[in-house]
């Protein structure tokens, strides 16, 4: 049986001149240069640390460390041993990373050496066996232990239909889901981005995102994998510095908040950005503003996109013609991606009505972990995955995103679900009730807010309550701002009418 391990497609697509350079840092004190046959041989010995360590097969790898080449390795040498990834946000605190491995139950678990105290703690206390630390300097357990292991491996076979990854979403109730992707969703739609995207030899790719979601670790990282092309990597996005090396690179792929910061930029002209052939754009809506304002600007038209952690990629504007582009929509379903829009009780809806959308393809997650009742749930007596997201399609086919159900907000390219946050503020001293909203942002997209009802008698200070979240959650998911009310909107039937907040705050942000 051919082995259908995702690492083994990567593998096979490295250039013949195993030495030339697959990726230069942008941002270390010293430029590193790291050959493909860097990758293939500190993947391999990983892997056989891994290896000699017995692990379960399958095994969960939950990795929380911060963003680094070597960071990139450990993905591949999961992929390699055939266990499964599991990446964690890097401003994930305590309370959130004792719900991940408590769930998942990973054999082991990898973390930054300033995190390892209490990391390795909750790790321990839940049955993980092995702890190891990688750092952004290439130190850190994980290294030194590997550094005795072969540089030979062989993968692991693997079916399509094997886990690869799974990657938790904010639960809408509080609870997170781990959506589970195989390594059959994974090469099917890093496979079809290729063509579609037009990736050709030469392409240099400018990676500036984090590698713990779907858009940074598959889309990027796989995309230039994929075709033999060297990255440009920077461990944070810099505006100034991003611009500066389009002169050497051909594609870039964004958040909109990265846009928005490069607009601000002087040195943002035609000719900086004429060497590029693609800008790419996803995880949040791109606004019309910024989209015309980069036409302007660079002379290029962004590309954008529509994905989610449950289905990597599903829909995208044309590549050719770059005119065909269209500002506010996000294109057209991939090749071998069905999608549908349908109404109340599963009324298919035609062009340009506004309802549900759902999807069909061999990107299309396997589930979510350990939930087999929400697995059900969200998909359809025809087996289509409900997205949760609310859209339409015009006549000409182009999908345009018009909200989300859930009320999830999406902030600087990151999902925030306003029952985790409110269960948060909700626990806290002298908190009645409260409700979380975002409104439009300038730089972020949308910015979380909160507004709060103090218990009778309670005196509450917003600044008091961003200050105790910052401790417990991450950091995109703290509210920009916090206001204390007498009571909040509601309808006829007692909902909180979240509606009426926003349009109370909608111009908080504003210039």
């Amino acid at each position: 049986m051919q082995n259908r391990n995702l690492f083994t497609a990567l593998r096979a697509a490295f250039p013949a001149d195993l030495d030339g350079t697959a990726i230069e840092t942008a941002d270390t004190p010293q430029v590193l240069r790291y050959s493909w046959r860097d990758l293939d041989r500190a993947s391999a010995m990983i892997a056989n640390l891994f290896d000699s360590l017995a692990l379960p097969p399958a095994s969960r790898i939950a990795v929380q460390t911060e963003k680094s080449v070597e960071a990139l390795m450990l993905y591949l040498a999961v992929l390699r041993a055939g266990h499964v990834y599991l990446p964690l946000n890097t401003g994930y605190q305590a309370g959130e990373i004792e719900y991940f491995i408590g769930n998942a139950e990973p054999a082991l678990v990898v973390c930054s050496g300033k995190n390892f105290g209490w990391v390795s703690k909750l790790a321990f206390l839940a049955g993980t066996r092995h702890v190891f630390t990688l750092n952004d300097d290439r130190s850190g357990t994980l290294l030194d232990r590997a550094a005795f292991h072969s540089d030979v491996h062989e993968p692991a076979p693997r079916a399509a239909d094997d886990l690869a990854a799974i990657l938790y979403t904010s639960g809408t109730t509080g609870r997170s889901k781990g959506a589970m992707l195989t390594h059959g969703n994974l090469l099917s739609n890093a496979l079809v981005l290729k063509e579609y995207w037009g990736w050709q030899a030469g392409d240099v790719l400018i990676h500036a995102l984090p590698i713990f979601h779907v858009h940074g670790l598959f889309v990027a990282s796989h995309g230039a994998l994929l075709n033999g092309s060297k990255m440009i990597w920077f461990s944070r996005f810099d505006a100034k510095a991003t611009i500066a090396r389009f002169a050497e690179a051909t594609v870039f792929m964004g958040v909109p908040t990265l846009y928005v910061r490069m607009l601000a930029e002087s040195a943002l002209t035609p000719a900086a950005c004429s060497p590029m052939r693609l800008f790419v754009s996803g995880s949040a809506p791109l606004l019309i503003e910024t989209f015309a304002g980069w036409q302007q600007r660079s002379g290029h038209t962004i590309l954008e996109r529509y994905g989610m952690s449950e289905t990597v990629m599903l829909t995208s504007n044309p590549y050719r013609p770059e005119s065909a582009r269209r500002g506010g929509t996000v294109g057209f379903p991939l090749p071998g991606v069905a999608l549908r829009v349908h109404g109340d009780k599963g009324r298919p809806l035609p062009a340009g009505e506004i309802g549900g959308i759902e999807v069909k393809g061999p990107n299309v997650f396997k589930g979510y972990w350990r939930m087999p009742e929400k697995t059900a749930d969200e998909f359809t007596t025809d087996l289509w995955f409900k997205t949760g997201d609310v859209g339409k399609i015009d006549s000409d086919g182009y999908v345009t995103i018009v909200g989300r159900s859930k009320d999830l907000i999406i902030s600087g390219g990151y999902n925030v679900y306003p029952a985790e946050i409110e269960g948060y503020v909700n626990d806290m001293p002298g908190v009645a009730e409260s409700a979380v909203i975002g409104v439009p942002h300038p730089d972020f997209g949308e910015a979380v807010v909160a507004v709060v009802v103090p218990r009778p008698g309670a005196a509450l200070d917003g600044g008091s309550i961003v200050a105790a979240l910052k401790t417990q959650i991450a950091n995109f998911k703290v509210p920009k701002q916090v206001f204390v009310v007498a009571d909040l909107p509601r309808n006829a039937m007692g909902k909180v009418q979240k509606n009426l907040l926003r349009a109370q705050h909608v111009e908080l942000f504003k210039d």
